[in-house]
């Protein structure tokens, strides 16, 4: 038994829209909640009236990842009254090309047969060992996908080359704990932007923080506002009146980066924010680095921030970081501030 994927992937399910242009939950193996089937039809394309169709789109919620994969069919087939469909898979990890990969295969299966029972062969298949394998309509196998190749999949160069030197205000961010919103209001550029922020602190590998694609309805906001800090993707522009939602505001289309009034002091700049501002964009910027020579580089520095702040801690006190220790130092304020602050978020601080 392939213990690791049993536990990781939880359902595989359909959408389906038919010649009268109704958009209907059609099947699903083993069962998702009602509560997590309108959230997956909110996010699928087919319920969206007149916008394009999106081929592959991934998000979170309530700590499950899904993955909708979306065709259109272009010609006969088993489907007779089918004009579109879409698959979703959820599942307990975070791996876009994992899963648009296995989505590949099983939406091949469901046009040539026209029926869920082969494509639900092949997921078992995939759950109990890891692999499944066809001639003619291609073949999955699970080890091919290493998780920490999705977490460097995303592209820190590009997000350097948007905003130079003010990506240290990201990286802060991230480094503290604080709540990032992203606009922008087409999705793949959304997916593909936010996925690669949490790669700024490689030291933590912790993708859990990233919420790529939210709408602003209650249910999935009283579900973002469960995580003390996150990566929070939103296409509706009203999310940058929404204050009370992030400590930086990202709108993309404008090259844009907000900090929230809240969050100016925990925030605020000082040499070493430019000095660790300036090895990032060095490093982004050289052509002959690769994206995971960059968060290498910046994961170095970060190792070297993090020892500094280890060896401020007093045995006394459990190994802790206490603010009367930190004074002592007598850093510049911006430094004591942001060391104070990343003392807390690495829960090193004696409160």
């Amino acid at each position: 038994m392939a213990s690791s994927e049993a536990h990781l992937m939880l359902s595989v399910g359909l959408i389906e829209k038919d010649a009268n242009g109704d958009t209907l939950w059609v099947w699903c193996y083993p069962s998702v909640t009602a509560e997590v089937r309108q959230i997956l039809l909110s996010k699928c394309c087919l319920t969206q009236d007149g916008r394009e169709l999106h081929s592959f789109v991934f998000g979170q919620f309530r700590r499950t990842w899904y993955y909708i994969t979306t065709v259109e069919i272009q010609e006969p087939t088993a489907l007779k009254k089918v004009t579109h469909f879409s698959l979703v898979v959820t599942t307990k990890d975070f791996n876009p090309e994992k899963y648009a990969a296995l989505s590949r295969v099983l939406c091949r299966l469901y046009i040539k047969h026209g029926s869920p029972v082969k494509m639900m062969e092949s997921y078992i298949s995939v759950l109990t060992k890891g692999i499944c394998q066809s001639d003619e309509n291609g073949s999955f196998l699970n080890k091919n996908y290493d998780v920490r190749l999705a977490y460097l999949a995303g592209s820190l160069k590009d997000v350097v080359a948007q905003f130079g030197m003010e990506s240290i205000i990201l990286y802060t961010a991230l480094m503290l704990k604080k709540r990032i919103v992203v606009h922008h209001p087409r999705i793949e550029a959304l997916l593909e932007f936010t996925r690669a922020l949490p790669a700024f602190t490689w030291h933590r590998k912790d993708w859990s923080i990233l919420h790529p694609y939210l709408h602003l309805t209650e249910v999935e906001l009283d579900d973002l506002r469960q995580c003390p800090g996150y990566v929070a993707g939103f296409t509706d522009p009203e999310v940058g009146n929404r204050a009370d939602l992030f400590d930086v505001y990202v709108n993309l289309p404008d090259s844009t980066i907000t900090v929230s009034p809240d969050a100016k002091e925990a925030l605020a700049m000082g040499k070493v924010h430019r000095d660790i501002g300036q090895l990032i964009v060095q490093s982004a910027e050289d052509a002959e680095r690769t994206d995971a020579q960059v968060i290498k580089d910046i994961s170095t520095k970060t190792k070297e921030i993090l020892a500094s702040l280890m060896a401020l801690a007093d045995e006394s006190e459990n190994s802790k970081i206490t603010v009367e220790g930190l004074k002592k130092h007598h850093f510049p304020p911006a430094t004591e501030n942001f060391l104070l602050h990343l003392a807390a978020a690495e829960r090193l601080l004696r409160i």
